[in-house]
């Protein structure tokens, strides 16, 4: 629907959008100084909601964005930020993070922003309880405009959205990072791996641990043949340990590979040790390039209770294991997991990337 700018420009609702807009873009230019973003942010917010409720595109075509991109431009000449894309993103933004109904408890309320170079990283998070929309408005005016932008052209969910507005926020991420989590689909992998945490750890633990592991894994960085062994995989993953540890996310430090394990004489070897710093425990991650079968559960529990024997100490919780296969039954897996009497999970990899044989 194409808009009648004489009749656009006459109209009582829109005359009093523009100078409302106008209002508020020079009171933000006075504190500009300080939490700039987040005055940006929220003055973009204002601008959607404005849009949103007046139904402006609907009522008035697309030439609605035009004709008040043109007005706002004219009127603040040095302000690069009112163009066509941008007020539509500013609706966008309203229209999908209003819709956000409900914000539980989340870490990142708890937990230190990150000393890394991005805006996020510089502006207080919110403390005083708000009502939910202007809730959600606090947390997402903590990132920078680029960020939400991004997550907007990929169209998400309202809650899905927000998640990883709280992840970016959490662990500051770069636009590239983000961009790499959006690709790898972190949300629907998330807190998905097969465990029995709600049986064999603390409640204020399970949950958490629950969050921190992925299924799958994706290990695309691995240059493997097609033939590959376990050793190799293992062997990648020691040579990759950055790249792996990015993939793992916040709090894994990694302890080794093919650690020894002594009982009584014999000798095990665990394919891999972490610990976690923010869970105080270690994590070993077993590794099979076939399917979940259950007798891996009999070893990696073996493997956890000698870590519990040799390396824990008063300090630390209860080893975590977790084993990662190429595939798994799902229900096989639950099952198997259910009369575990040490904390286990069981996860996925895909390997996307793989060379010939030569």
């Amino acid at each position: 629907m194409k808009t009648d700018i004489t009749i656009l420009k006459a109209n009582e609702q829109y005359t009093h959008l523009l100078n409302d807009v106008l209002s508020r873009i020079k009171q933000t230019h006075l504190s500009t100084a300080i939490g700039i973003n987040k005055q940006l942010i929220t003055l973009y917010w204002s601008i959607g909601k404005d849009i949103e409720t007046l139904q402006a595109d609907t009522n008035w075509g697309d030439g609605f964005y035009h004709q008040l991109s043109h007005d706002l431009q004219q009127a603040c000449p040095d302000n690069k930020g009112f163009s066509v894309r941008n007020l539509q993103y500013m609706a966008q933004m309203y229209r999908t993070f209003n819709q956000v109904d409900a914000i539980t408890p989340q870490p990142v309320a708890q937990i230190e922003m990150p000393n890394v170079p991005q805006p996020v990283a510089q502006i207080e998070k919110p403390i005083t309880p708000q009502p939910v929309a202007q809730n959600v408005l606090d947390y997402v005016s903590l990132i920078p405009w680029g960020h939400i932008r991004y997550l907007l052209d990929k169209k998400l969910p309202p809650q899905e959205a927000f998640f990883y507005v709280l992840q970016t926020i959490e662990h500051g991420w770069s636009r590239n990072m983000l961009l790499n989590m959006l690709d790898t689909q972190l949300y629907q992998r998330k807190g998905q791996a097969t465990n029995n945490f709600t049986l064999t750890l603390p409640k204020q633990d399970s949950d958490y641990a629950a969050e921190i592991l992925k299924d799958p894994y994706h290990l695309d960085f691995l240059n493997l043949t097609e033939d590959y062994k376990e050793k190799e995989l293992q062997r990648g993953l020691e040579e990759n340990i950055s790249r792996f540890l990015i993939e793992l996310g916040d709090g894994w430090a990694y302890a080794g590979r093919q650690v020894r394990l002594e009982i009584n004489g014999d000798e095990y070897f665990c394919d891999l040790l972490f610990y976690h710093l923010r869970l105080h425990r270690y994590i070993v991650v077993e590794l099979k390039t076939g399917k979940f079968e259950p007798e891996f559960v009999s070893k990696l529990n073996l493997y956890c209770s000698a870590v519990d024997h040799l390396f824990k100490t008063e300090l630390d919780g209860e080893t975590i294991g977790l084993l990662i296969c190429k595939e798994k039954n799902d229900l096989v897996a639950e099952w198997t997991v259910e009369k575990s009497q040490q904390p286990i999970a069981i996860s996925r990899y895909t390997l996307e990337k793989m060379l010939g044989e030569e």
